[in-house]
């Protein structure tokens, strides 16, 4: 019986020298090994390294004397399986710069094996001849251990990469997006309790606790594979180890969780030649007034607190989103994927202190960073014909929130006053020329124009407060239709009509909603 740590001295059968063999020892034992990747194996006695003889194939090549060495004890040092997967590389790498040698993964040498990967970007750097001898790999043995057929569709993913929160792949991340539940889920890496309660929780996010699925052991090897059926919430209660995957069948679209693919199929259909005769008449220019409305409820809302509310408000506003961006792909403009994708960028982008190597103290540095990335994009963008500062500001946004945006922007380049004084010294200007207009009746035009800019120093006043002016008038309107509507109330109380009431007595009332204001705040 040879030594699992043999000798590399030298050549045995009809090896080429200076290539890099990688063979795949099949998804079981020897009845899943390839023809080629056996007599592979055969010429590299001497001068094979296995990832790993956790493999049922192993005792079969310790029985045709095939002398080879295994890299296990780098799994016990490694601190990550991607720090592992790199030293297992480099490790092989060492041995093929001196000679041709082979090295034997379990399965299949291209699926799901990142040691693989990172030995085909090596050796296509130091330019070292590569040969592949495939066997089947663990796809096929699992998948005729549960009937199930490929020709159905069948996604394939690394257990420990399903996310536990939304999350996006950016540079150096593996992390993959939820899985698509209309097809078959495969899952390989549920090797322990950990692995298979990352992978209950990852799953329950988008099937039901109690959905049926299998677990499948030591697939193609015989007399010792077996496939387990149960609920999903059990996946963690089962044995598991290291030659286990795990099925999940396509979810039936009755118990499917609506997503936004959903929402874009759906508007798909109602622009279609057999859809909706309205949603059909619709462009760009006749929604505006649509998004309009959305965001303001979608503001009223927030305001009220109402957290159902507030959700079905946000899937109104996305609808005019999916709405628009339907149109688009119809004009072969851009699709909804184009639109995410473009945000996703730039957040990644404008955030570099959470997805690249800066360091920021606090927000106002963050905010600093971000206008600084914001003016480099602009500098870089060459369909950005802007030739102002105050250029790009909504025509469409409310008067105050304008005001708001366009002070701010002048401020930037030190248009401001000195002091708060000042501000408060304009405010007293503005008023006494609005009241002289106003004293002197001259007229609609200049009373507008002095209003005007009295609005305009009240805004001033608001930002030098932080105060967003915007939302202290809607508050402002808020109080007074309560106020209002407890007049209303009272007066029915009394079978009056308002009209019938003294403003006296309005404003009595008036003043008890205050109180009652006053009283519920302490």
């Amino acid at each position: 019986m040879p030594s699992r740590r043999a000798s590399f001295g030298g050549f045995k059968g009809n090896v080429l020298a200076g290539i890099l063999t990688l063979i795949g020892l099949g998804a079981g034992d020897a009845e899943t090994l390839s023809r080629g990747a056996e007599r592979a194996l055969r010429e590299h006695s001497g001068r094979l390294i296995l990832r790993t003889a956790r493999h049922p194939v192993v005792a079969t090549l310790q029985e045709w004397n095939i002398a080879f060495e295994s890299l296990d004890a780098l799994y016990e040092a490694a601190s990550d399986f991607v720090s592992l997967y790199v030293q297992i590389a480099d490790t092989v790498m060492a041995r093929a710069r001196n000679g041709a040698i082979a090295f034997a993964v379990p399965g299949h040498p291209l699926f799901a094996e990142d040691s693989v990967q990172h030995l085909l970007v090596q050796t296509n750097t130091e330019q070292i001849p590569v040969k592949i001898v495939t066997s089947g790999s663990f796809v096929e043995a699992s998948l005729a251990a549960v009937r199930a057929s490929l020709g159905d569709g069948c996604d394939v993913r690394d257990a420990l990469m399903l996310p536990l929160e939304d999350t996006i792949s950016i540079e150096g991340s593996r992390t993959v997006g939820r899985p698509d539940v209309s097809r078959a889920l495969l899952l390989y890496q549920v090797f322990d309790k950990a692995s298979a309660s990352h992978t209950k929780l990852a799953l329950m996010r988008d099937y039901p606790d109690d959905f049926g699925i299998a677990v499948i052991q030591w697939a193609g090897v015989a007399e010792k594979e077996s496939v387990t059926w149960l609920p999903l919430y059990r996946l963690d209660r089962c044995e598991v180890d290291h030659l286990t995957t795990v099925y999940v069948p396509p979810l039936p679209s009755s118990l499917r969780r609506s997503d936004l693919s959903t929402l874009a199929g759906l508007m798909a259909k109602l622009r279609a030649p057999d859809g909706c005769p309205w949603d059909r008449e619709q462009t760009h220019d006749t929604l505006r007034k649509y998004f309009i409305e959305e965001t303001y409820e979608v503001i009223e809302a927030i305001e009220s607190g109402d957290p159902d509310w507030l959700s079905e408000e946000l899937g109104d506003s996305l609808l005019q989103v999916v709405f628009h961006a339907q149109l688009a792909t119809e004009e072969g403009d851009f699709t909804i994927d184009d639109v995410i994708e473009k945000i996703v960028t730039k957040l990644v982008r404008r955030h570099p202190h959470v997805f690249g190597e800066v360091n920021v103290a606090d927000s106002a540095e963050v905010l600093r960073n971000w206008e600084a990335i914001k003016r480099t994009e602009k500098s870089e963008n060459v369909v950005d014909k802007r030739e102002s500062l105050l250029d790009g500001v909504p025509q469409s946004l409310p008067a105050l929130m304008r005001a708001m945006e366009i002070s701010k922007r002048a401020v930037k380049v030190g248009f401001e006053w000195d002091s708060f004084g000042d501000v408060l010294a304009k405010f007293d200007e503005e008023a006494a020329e609005l009241k002289v207009e106003l004293t002197n009746d001259s007229g609609k035009d200049k009373i507008a124009s002095e209003l005007g800019d009295l609005l305009f120093t009240i805004v001033q006043i608001a930002r030098w407060q932080k105060i967003d002016p915007e939302d202290a008038l809607r508050q402002m309107l808020k109080r007074f239709t309560a106020r209002f509507q407890h007049i209303e109330r009272r007066a029915a109380e009394q079978n009056r009509a308002l009209t019938d009431m003294t403003l006296a007595e309005m404003d009595a009332l008036w003043d008890e909603a205050k109180r009652q204001e006053e009283e519920s705040r302490e």
